[in-house]
């Protein structure tokens, strides 16, 4: 952990670069100095088709993210993680504020570790450091 997931509308693809967005997801975690192990970070998106905004009378768009992590940080770990997340993205998302309706959101969704299962060899390679 922790896991990054932005929902997108289909009609910003072409306007915007996801991928380059979660790039810097990854690099905003990695620069948390120690508090998400590296080989525990993703981030990934999913494309929506099928949604309908507000009135659905104009060509509305979002993005809603999702940052789940495991118990155990500090309130200040997490509140400095999720205001340098949401920061990056506002930066990242501001020409389609510009251009459009456009509504941005980030939730935390914290969960005790007791209840996942996870085997993983990609920590390791941060280990040997």
């Amino acid at each position: 952990m922790p896991h990054f997931i932005a929902e997108y509308t289909d009609n910003i693809k072409d306007r915007t670069d996801i991928k380059a967005m979660l790039r810097k997801v990854n690099q905003v975690l990695i620069d948390q100095g120690g508090v998400f192990p590296i080989g525990g970070i993703r981030a990934r998106a999913i494309e929506l088709h099928d949604y309908v905004m507000a009135d659905d009378q104009e060509d509305y768009a979002f993005v809603h993210c999702t940052f789940k992590i495991g118990a155990g940080r500090t309130e200040d770990e997490k509140r400095k993680a999720c205001t340098e997340l949401f920061d990056m993205m506002k930066d990242h998302f501001a020409p389609l504020f510009a251009s459009g309706y456009f509504a941005l959101s980030m939730e935390l969704y914290e969960f005790d570790e007791g209840g996942t299962y996870k085997q993983n060899n990609v920590h390791a390679r941060f280990k040997k450091a």
